[in-house]
């Protein structure tokens, strides 16, 4: 695969969270092809391995993959000190990742007479909420804690995967909802925070993408028909499609890379239209 070099991420260095995912494995092969250096976090080592290896069959091997949970600090610091220690300095980080849990979502959208108790708000447990609210805002917190710290003398630009769930509250998923609600509100914290260091921080919120983790709640066994949550993510997106990986990279790219010097503090939607249509 030819490389294209790009101005605004050529050379930087950048740390990725959640770089195995469906959305960020895209992502960070979009990186690598226009020029930047990368290093992935993991907690599988040999999902890792895997992943370069293709890239690498693409010709893209300017990559590192390092063993570390978001949630466990001393590990992300590990992880700092190996990629200082390879590249010498820290430019980029994306916090992607992050997702739901079944012990933090409802079975039923709403509570009605007929619908049992278990079923509803009443049935979450507070382990289950704590867990998803842990891994998609500690799992935000922890590494700009670690890798801003590295941004601190030549400063740096923080990508926070955010989501519709964030600025519309989705039946069924509360807990991840008030969860990137939460990132939202602490990137727009952080990017006030850490301006004057020349540290940028914004947000990218995800439409309706099929993934690993969503894939059954929107398409039947057949892979192709949509179930009727599936139907109405549609009917709730003017474009009527879901998005594809690759159109997330430009905006990507866009807010981490130097043309988006004056932009911080901002979560920018690339959903096909979902959050400016009201259904009517």
């Amino acid at each position: 695969m030819k490389v294209v070099k790009d101005k605004g991420v050529e050379g930087k260095v950048c740390v990725v969270t959640g770089a195995t995912g469906v959305l960020c494995s895209s992502i960070t092969e979009d990186l690598l092809r226009h020029g930047a250096k990368v290093a992935i976090l993991v907690r599988r080592m040999d999902a890792a391995e895997d992943f370069i290896k293709k890239l690498a069959k693409k010709g893209l091997k300017q990559i590192i993959a390092l063993k570390a949970d978001v949630l466990d600090k001393p590990a992300l610091e590990e992880a700092c000190a190996a990629v200082l220690k390879k590249w010498k300095r820290v430019d980029v980080l994306i916090n992607g990742a992050g997702g739901n849990h079944p012990k933090g979502t409802t079975p039923a959208e709403q509570m009605t007479k007929g619908v049992k108790l278990e079923d509803t708000f009443f049935g979450l447990t507070t382990d289950g909420f704590e867990f998803v609210n842990k891994l998609n805002l500690i799992g935000t917190v922890l590494p700009c804690q670690v890798f801003c710290k590295a941004m601190l003398k030549n400063g740096g630009a923080v990508l926070n995967f955010c989501s519709m769930a964030g600025y519309q509250p989705l039946t069924k998923v509360g807990a991840y909802g008030a969860a990137k609600a939460a990132i939202m509100n602490f990137t727009s914290f952080l990017a006030t925070h850490l301006a004057p260091m020349g540290i940028r921080v914004n947000g990218i919120a995800p439409g309706f993408f099929i993934t690993n983790q969503n894939r059954f709640l929107m398409l039947e066994k057949d892979g192709k028909t949509l179930t009727p949550r599936g139907n109405k993510v549609i009917a709730k997106t003017p474009m009527r499609k879901f998005g594809q990986p690759s159109d997330l990279h430009g905006a990507a790219r866009f807010l981490i890379s130097d043309e988006a010097s004056f932009i911080t503090g901002v979560t920018l939607p690339v959903d096909g239209g979902f959050l400016c249509y009201s259904g009517v």
